[in-house]
């Protein structure tokens, strides 16, 4: 269970605070909800305490583990699928998962794959939502300004890119 004040990640949307705990009844059902803000956009969610583990949220990675995340970034990626329907629900599903790790194989192939050829449209906007979620968590979990953590996965992508030319 969280408290107010702990900083969560909920998936596809990104890193957030509880700003409060709430009895509320919706559809005739009483539950408890946190109060979230997420702080890349300001948007405000409702979850209910219940089915927050269900729903994907989670605590910020420990600092420890940003390696790990910039090891993911900056190393070759792996071969891409050419179906794009295919690749683009693939990496769909992997950033529901809300594991920082598996937002970073995406990041990670889109880059590559966006220095090859042009990304589509939608590509290009999930790139750009898993480049977000990992920067604003990278910056939560160093206590560091957005922009420095913007830098830090930049670098780590493009020292990736670098290695395979």
């Amino acid at each position: 269970m969280f408290k107010i004040g702990d900083k969560i990640v909920y998936p596809m949307h990104g890193v957030g605070q509880i700003d409060g705990i709430e009895k509320k009844v919706v559809l005739g059902k009483r539950n408890e909800y946190y109060m979230i803000t997420i702080i890349n956009n300001g948007m405000k969610v409702m979850i209910p305490v219940n089915n927050a583990k269900e729903i994907g949220i989670r605590s910020i990675i420990p600092k420890k583990d940003i390696k790990k995340v910039l090891g993911i970034l900056s190393v070759a990626a792996e071969s891409i699928e050419e179906d794009w329907k295919l690749r683009y629900q693939n990496n769909i599903d992997k950033v529901k998962s809300g594991s920082i790790y598996e937002v970073a194989e995406v990041a990670r192939d889109l880059f590559k794959r966006g220095n090859e050829k042009e990304l589509s449209i939608m590509e290009r906007k999930l790139y750009e939502n898993a480049y977000q979620l990992i920067t604003y968590e990278v910056a939560m979990a160093k206590s560091i300004e957005i922009d420095e953590a913007g830098n830090v996965v930049s670098e780590a992508l493009a020292s990736g890119f670098k290695e395979e030319e």
